[in-house]
This record gives C-alpha cells, structure tokens and sequence, in this order.
C-alpha cells in the first residue's frame, strides 16, 4: 500500500471540485491557487480556454487575503465581470480563502 502525499491529495480533491465547476463567458471560474509565499487568483472562461483576469499578492495571512479579495473584485469589474463561480483548487475553505471569499463579496463580486 502506497501512502499519498499532501500534494497528491490536494490534487485528486482539486479533480473532484473541477468535475462540477466549470467557467463560461458570462460567469468565469474565480480559480484560487495558494503557494508556501504567495495567493493567486485567476478569472477564466473553460468554454473558451482563455484567462481574462489574474492577481496576485505575496503573503499568506488573512490580511493579505483579503487585500487579495478586493483586488481581484476591481480587476474583474475592471474587465466586465459581475458574477463567478469560486474554484478553491483543492485547498481547504479555511480563515483565508474564506477571508478572499469574502471580501471579494463585499466588494461586490456575486459567487
């Protein structure tokens, strides 16, 4: 029997969320991808195969995050963006994609 690494793990729970989260023109995937020095987030249309927005921040606490959340509100308002579907990529919904999440709301994004 063969033990599975956290990073394998985040993957096959990164699967499972793609197979029922898709993108389309009218209402991107918000993709959040979380690094040991660094959060991202990335607006993509699947039915297109193209990335329409992308930001990121270094740091990883909840501040950042959120500064995160607003930032990335602008950018899709910036491109025409009012309403997302949330991909959390595999990662836990913890303090700070919950904090992403929710500062992107307030600053009106609709999920």
């Amino acid at each position: 029997m063969s033990t599975k690494s956290k990073k394998d793990l985040r993957i096959r729970r990164h699967f499972r969320v793609r197979n029922k989260v898709k993108g389309t023109a009218a209402r991107p995937r918000m993709a959040v991808y979380r690094s040991n020095k660094r959060i991202e987030v990335q607006f993509i249309d699947d039915d297109a195969r193209l990335t329409l927005a992308g930001v990121s921040i270094n740091g990883k606490n909840a501040e950042a995050a959120k500064e995160l959340g607003v930032k990335a509100a602008e950018a899709a308002k910036g491109k025409g963006i009012e309403s997302v579907v949330f991909d959390r990529g595999g990662f836990s919904f913890g303090n700070n994609l919950k904090t992403l999440a929710d500062s992107a709301r307030e600053a009106g994004l609709k999920f």
